[in-house]
């Protein structure tokens, strides 16, 4: 059991019977009245999305999830398939449950899957991730060492922000969550 002030997002909970997703947690404190967490959450049954106030003395209970490893194979239509690397079981997932993590799934990428009770409830992606740059503009000669960026294309298809140095063909390391450059990567 955690307080309601301890929700974070990516956490899954078990709230009036059922498990849910928090999307998004944010607290709050309205002038001189209590402070309250204000969550969106994701029925991980039904898909529907609800928003909740819990307060610092509501009591939540954290549902713990399995994790599998599994490699992601390829995209057909709308779904998402992967395969477990122990059993070589294979499953789907809509785009909608995949979401932001498309942009960082490469074939033969390997990442953990969250299931709860046998069903398929989301991806779980590496704090960083290595990707080839697939199209940038030139480096600026005589670029000052300010914070300059221009936008490159990873071969994912994902747009980030890159300082002036980085080259067609170089690897970089991009935060998941952010979608942040960290550092160009040395072979």
């Amino acid at each position: 059991m955690i307080n309601g002030n301890q929700l974070r997002t990516g956490m899954v909970i078990e709230y009036e019977g059922v498990p849910y997703q928090v999307l998004e947690a944010v607290h709050r404190t309205p002038g001189n009245k209590r402070a309250f967490m204000q969550t969106k959450l994701r029925n991980l049954v039904s898909g529907d999305q609800a928003e909740v106030r819990f307060s610092s003395n509501d009591r939540v209970e954290r549902v713990n999830l399995s994790e599998r490893k599994m490699q992601y194979l390829y995209k057909d239509g709308g779904f998402y398939h992967f395969m477990d690397v122990e059993n070589y079981e294979q499953v789907q997932m809509s785009e909608e449950l995949v979401g932001d993590a498309a942009n960082f799934l490469l074939p033969e990428t390997v990442i953990g899957v969250s299931t709860y009770e046998e069903k398929t409830i989301g991806i779980n992606l590496p704090k960083t991730m290595e990707f080839k740059v697939t199209e940038t503009a030139p480096e600026l000669k005589g670029a000052t060492a300010s914070a300059q960026y221009k936008p490159a294309t990873l071969e994912t298809g994902l747009t980030v922000k890159v300082p002036p140095f980085i080259a067609e063909g170089d690897v970089i390391r991009i935060d998941t969550e952010t979608h942040d450059y960290l550092t160009r990567v040395t072979g």
